[in-house]
């Protein structure tokens, strides 16, 4: 598998601190992600990994943890779409680019939508997935109202909610890895805003302002955003195409995801890959202490239960993080759940 990600650290001019990562070789692409992420324990779910390892073959592929997510630093603003553009711009300078492609998934579309209107000088080529105009066309007042405040009065049970409209066609271990990773990606307040700020986006007046050669992928029945907000993006924006893939699966690195990146690297001007490949499997003690590991249980733990010294139980886990291109223990237990539903 490739190798894991180089890690640093943007700040805004408040002082915030801005995780990002990058991966690849190549011009360099930049990814907005959707509502809540995490950089660590994104790369740790197999799914999620060969979605961005597919983005970052041939391009230089950045990612970040918006404030308040992830890895990155809290804040207490609360205009999150002007934030973002701060934030991009220090990630830009950060990583030394001042020419990139972007790409936004769900609610990174409209914002990769402002950016590219207002920045048009920046932006090569502009790649929109599962994404919309206003949040008005995402769901009705008494569907946001309810959301809202099923986030606010139990995160765990709204996790597991929103994971049903974003991965419907996923297996109940998948969806029971990402419910788990939205909690982890933040806390409810920041859900919360961050999901009401989706619903309040309105980007309907950058569409035509944008001059970067554009493309807008959208699943034909996406449970989380109607095709119909993906239509509105392509006819607003000028010259733009769209591509239209079956299935109702909103997250991007869910559902057929091969035909996904097809879509995406073909608007970065990118050849198709091949099939992936799995990655090599780990051995039968390895996978026996990764089971461990998910478990929360510390070296000398599994290495009473294993009957082995404490150093062969440090040392296996190491050589799992090297195998798997990891860099901490909770990236360990959350590929082991992702690929293990019942650990």
């Amino acid at each position: 598998m490739r190798a894991g990600p180089t890690r640093g650290t943007a700040h805004l001019a408040d002082g915030t601190a801005i995780a990002y990562a990058v991966t690849g070789r190549g011009p360099a692409v930049v990814y907005v992600p959707g509502w809540v992420s995490h950089l660590e324990l994104g790369w740790a779910v197999p799914a999620e990994r060969r979605f961005y390892e597919g983005l970052a073959t041939g391009r230089t592929l950045v990612r970040y943890d918006r404030p308040g997510c992830g890895l990155s630093g809290p804040t207490d603003r609360t205009d999150v779409a002007e934030l973002e553009l701060e934030v991009l711009a220090a990630v830009a300078e950060a990583v030394g680019t001042e020419h990139f492609d972007l790409v936004g998934a769900s609610f990174g579309a409209p914002l990769a939508v402002r950016w590219a209107a207002r920045h048009p000088t920046s932006v090569g080529r502009l790649v929109l997935y599962g994404g919309w105009v206003h949040g008005d066309g995402v769901a009705s007042p008494a569907v946001r109202q309810h959301v809202l405040g099923l986030v606010d009065s139990h995160w765990g049970l709204a996790s597991d909610v929103l994971t049903d409209i974003f991965a419907p066609e996923a297996d109940a271990g998948f969806r029971a890895v990402f419910a788990r990773y939205q909690r982890d990606s933040a806390p409810a307040a920041m859900a919360h805003q961050l999901l009401a700020a989706c619903y309040a986006i309105d980007v309907s007046e950058d569409l035509a302002r944008i001059t970067a050669r554009t493309t807008v992928v959208h699943r034909q029945d996406d449970r989380a955003v109607p095709l119909a907000e993906g239509q509105r993006l392509a006819a607003g924006i000028p010259g733009s195409t769209l591509t239209v893939l079956p299935g109702r699966t909103h997250l991007p690195f869910a559902g057929d995801t091969h035909a996904l990146l097809r879509a995406i690297r073909a608007g970065l001007g990118l050849p198709a890959l091949e099939q992936e490949v799995a990655p090599p499997p780990l051995t039968p003690r390895q996978t026996e202490v990764a089971r461990l590991v998910a478990r929360g249980w510390s070296n000398r733990q599994i290495a009473e239960e294993l009957v082995i010294t404490e150093r062969s139980a440090e040392s296996h886990v190491e050589r799992i993080r090297a195998r798997l291109g990891f860099r901490s223990r909770s990236q360990v237990a959350a590929w082991y759940a992702a690929s293990n539903p019942t650990p």
